[in-house]
């Protein structure tokens, strides 16, 4: 086990990626805090909390954006007619600056030094 570095958020969903990714930064020696985020998806949020914790996060949050994620972005693109090739909405990428904002009000609660996440590519 590595020296310890420091504690860091992980934008965190539960899948096979956000999973690997905490295990690694456990093992490079952070504490990791698990950040899920609820935009209004269904998910068992639940089964991802007792997942995170047993893969060695320290503590896990999930915290329901979807009232700011749709006035603030969702509405605003719509408004705006923001589309992908003139047909594709732009809802995953509209959520990853609701969701950073959130991370790091976390990290400066929880007093991290670094913010992190799994996703692919």
């Amino acid at each position: 086990m590595a020296q310890p570095k420091g504690r860091v958020v992980l934008a965190y969903s539960g899948g096979l990626d956000t999973s690997c990714i905490l295990v690694w930064l456990k093992e490079q020696g952070y504490d990791v805090v698990a950040y899920l985020a609820n935009i209004g998806q269904k998910e068992d949020f639940e089964a991802a909390r007792k997942k995170a914790l047993a893969l060695g996060a320290k503590k896990v949050y999930i915290e329901d954006i979807s009232k700011e994620f749709v006035e603030e972005f969702i509405w605003p693109a719509v408004q705006a007619n923001a589309l992908y090739e003139d047909r594709y909405l732009l809802g995953t990428a509209l959520a990853r600056p609701c969701i950073a904002r959130k991370l790091v009000e976390i990290a400066q609660k929880e007093r991290a030094q670094y913010v992190a996440h799994g996703a692919t590519g």
